[in-house]
């Protein structure tokens, strides 16, 4: 006869082998690692190489301008939470060392463009100026996902393998984009291969894939352009003799309307540079941010 004291211990027993079996444990998910990352392209990439494993901050935001940003308090509550910040260096985050400062943060910083042979670019002073905008190829951001995923492997060693792992399979992805891409310019002749653009944004771009891009001195996202300086852009645009003229998804609507009137020219499809797209949006990846910038771009200098 089984007594009731019995029944109570096995009920115990089976409970506490329930608790404890394999697909228990297996359901209790790790927490996922916080990182920050700088800029809306840094993150996509951050969020490819970490999977499952991160959870992603990012400062600049799809749509926001990297040049004028101007850090919030909350910015500094999500650095201090991290275990990982992520920046592009080469200049383009002026603010970041005053923010971590500010912050107090302590954990590691991985600098994504380490490694990678910078370009000089004009400068608004008239001076050269290291061109932070590496990402721009995508042979350098081969580079970027590496640097990230052993950022990543440092402070969590448990989760190297699948950082190393994704790093590579998106590399692989990487050489498939840099090759249609090479495809989606190879039938435009040398002689037509010029653009040009609002802000000298392009040019690991242009050296990677033989294409000239052109873009008045003193022209930038950081403030409305001064007649002077759209007055340039119209006479370089008229002495190029080129239809293939393009704008930053953050370029100035009075800079596109002059334009129009003055120059003749109808400004083609908003180019992707410096932040990615809204969800849903053209540019949603950094995958499809160089998918976007080159059909559009193929499109305009084919009418030249």
């Amino acid at each position: 006869m089984t007594t009731a004291p019995h029944q109570f211990f096995m009920a115990v027993l089976a409970a506490v082998s329930v608790l404890f079996s394999p697909a228990q444990a297996a359901d209790k998910a790790p927490v996922p690692l916080a990182v920050t990352a700088s800029f809306s392209i840094l993150g996509d990439l951050v969020r490819v190489v970490g999977g499952a494993r991160v959870s992603v901050t990012t400062l600049v935001g799809p749509g926001e301008d990297a040049h004028v940003f101007e850090p919030r308090p909350a910015d500094a509550r999500a650095i201090v939470q991290s275990r990982l910040l992520v920046t592009n260096g080469l200049g383009f985050e002026p603010w970041a060392q005053r923010l971590i400062r500010s912050a107090g943060y302590k954990g590691d910083t991985v600098v994504a463009s380490r490694g990678i042979k910078p370009r000089l670019m004009a400068g608004d002073k008239g001076r050269d100026e290291t061109d932070p905008h590496a990402w721009q190829n995508p042979v350098n951001v081969m580079g970027y996902v590496r640097n990230i995923a052993d950022g990543l492997a440092k402070v969590d060693p448990a989760g190297a393998a699948d950082y190393q792992a994704n790093a590579a399979a998106y590399v692989r992805e990487l050489q498939a984009l840099d090759a249609e891409t090479r495809a989606q310019f190879a039938d435009i002749p040398a002689g037509k291969r010029k653009v040009i653009t609002s802000h000298d944004a392009f040019g690991y771009f242009g050296a990677h894939y033989q294409i000239e891009f052109l873009a008045p001195q003193g022209v930038s996202t950081d403030a409305e352009p001064s007649a002077r300086q759209i007055g340039l852009l119209v006479r370089q645009i008229q002495r190029e003799k080129t239809r293939a003229v393009f704008f930053e998804n953050m370029g100035s609507p009075r800079l596109l309307a002059q334009l129009s009137r003055d120059a003749g020219v109808t400004a083609g499809p908003a180019l992707f540079v410096d932040a990615l797209s809204a969800p849903g949006g053209p540019a949603g990846s950094y995958l499809m941010l160089i998918r976007h910038n080159a059909l559009q771009l193929a499109a305009g200098m084919r009418l030249n």
